[in-house]
């Protein structure tokens, strides 16, 4: 499986602890596994998933889009809850 990272998700994983990133890299490997595991968003957030993590007592969520007919993972977004969908639907 292809996975490819939109600037927003960078932006954010680069400015990540070493602890933190090691929690994250997780939460992907668990996403590729099983890429149907997050939630899937309907509206204006459509075919997106987020899946939903801890990381050292905080949640953090992770949107993600894939494509099934050519294998690839998307990665979208990595935040905290606080305006998570808003800033989301600005980078759509």
């Amino acid at each position: 499986m292809k996975i490819l990272q939109k600037p927003s998700f960078k932006r954010i994983y680069k400015k990540l602890y070493n602890n933190q990133l090691s929690q994250v890299n997780l939460a992907i490997k668990v996403i590729i596994a099983n890429p149907e595991i997050g939630e899937e968003k309907k509206g204006d957030l459509a075919k997106i998933r987020v899946y939903k993590f801890q990381v050292q007592n905080q949640h953090y969520l992770l949107a993600y889009l894939v494509d099934d007919l050519s294998e690839e993972l998307t990665l979208l977004a990595l935040g905290v809850h606080e305006n998570f969908y808003r800033d989301l639907k600005k980078t759509l």
